[in-house]
């Protein structure tokens, strides 16, 4: 089992950053690949970014490339998204996941995370 917790969330206005962060407990952190996903009201839960458990390969969604960067501490069992020049289409709530495999490749749909925090709301304000 991987317990996943988010912090960071906020209000924020359109141009400005925020940094989530992700605290891991449980199974062995630094062995799994870590995403994550973002689900704005009345919308389905999409991937933003995800990383490998070393930290040298990462990828993102085409919505937030160059803008977003996905980083990690395997010392401190926590994951980071740096989000900048936020926009008011980012506004959701935004979750971490982790598969229950470990993987060499990057997954990038829901299904393919097993454990999820209870997410961390983001506001952008135009």
């Amino acid at each position: 089992q991987v317990q996943l917790v988010e912090s960071g969330g906020g209000l924020v206005q359109a141009g400005g950053s925020l940094r989530l962060s992700c605290a891991a407990s449980g199974r062995t952190f630094s062995r799994n690949v870590m995403g994550w996903f973002r689900q704005a009201p009345g919308k389905e839960r999409e991937f933003v970014a995800a990383i490998t458990w070393s930290g040298s390969s990462t990828y993102y969604a085409d919505s937030v490339k160059g803008r977003f960067t996905i980083s990690r501490d395997n010392a401190k069992n926590t994951v980071y998204l740096q989000m900048n020049r936020l926009k008011p289409e980012d506004t959701a709530v935004y979750y971490c996941a982790a598969p229950a495999v470990s993987s060499s490749y990057l997954p990038t749909t829901r299904g393919e995370y097993d454990y999820w925090g209870q997410g961390t709301q983001v506001t952008v304000s135009s």
